[in-house]
């Protein structure tokens, strides 16, 4: 099981914990536009693969030399992550495996497409693909489900605006929960 951090890896750590599942952690940085860090551009995981929003992109007419430094400045962000979470553990090996992508939940799924993308190249188990999350808007869950093997979602609003509101309590989760959670 893999969680995106930190909120996914707070999500996933009591699955993984009730099916005996070993945890580990993905991380995977949004490239936001410039002038609204929310929106997506596109993300990038810590080893450089890449998923580009197209329909942002073609919106906001970025140049290319800009378009390359959000999304290297996002990797970088994404390998000093990686390391501080995971420290000098390897990353888990999944070829032939089953993986499970858990995030606190999904709005543009960017985010979360990059790592099942990436994932699939690591070989897994055939079928075994799994993105399991508490919430997202029907579009973002569909175009997901083209990617993996499965999507599970517990909550499917009609209207949907952001993650948070889907919480009573949408607290940051801190790096040193993170890294504790990850502990052996």
């Amino acid at each position: 099981m893999l969680g995106l951090p930190r909120g996914g890896v707070a999500v996933a750590a009591p699955v993984a914990a009730m099916v005996g599942g070993e945890l580990d952690v993905l991380v995977v940085r949004k490239a936001g536009v410039p002038w609204q860090p929310e929106l997506a551009l596109g993300a990038v995981t810590a080893s450089g693969h890449r998923v580009v929003n197209g329909e942002v992109a073609r919106r906001i007419r970025l140049r290319a030399d800009d378009v390359e430094e959000i999304f290297r400045r996002a990797q970088d962000s994404a390998s000093d992550r990686e390391r501080l979470l995971r420290g000098d553990r390897p990353p888990p090996l999944l070829a032939g495996r089953t993986v499970v992508l858990v995030d606190d939940g999904i709005a543009t799924g960017a985010t979360m497409r990059a790592a099942a993308e990436l994932i699939t190249t690591a070989r897994p188990r055939p079928d075994g693909v799994l993105v399991a999350v508490p919430v997202g808007p029907r579009g973002t869950v569909d175009e997901l489900a083209e990617v993996v093997d499965a999507v599970v979602a517990l909550r499917i609003p009609a209207i949907f605006h952001a993650v948070g509101e889907w919480y009573d309590d949408f607290t940051q989760v801190e790096d040193a929960d993170v890294r504790a959670l990850l502990e052996p």
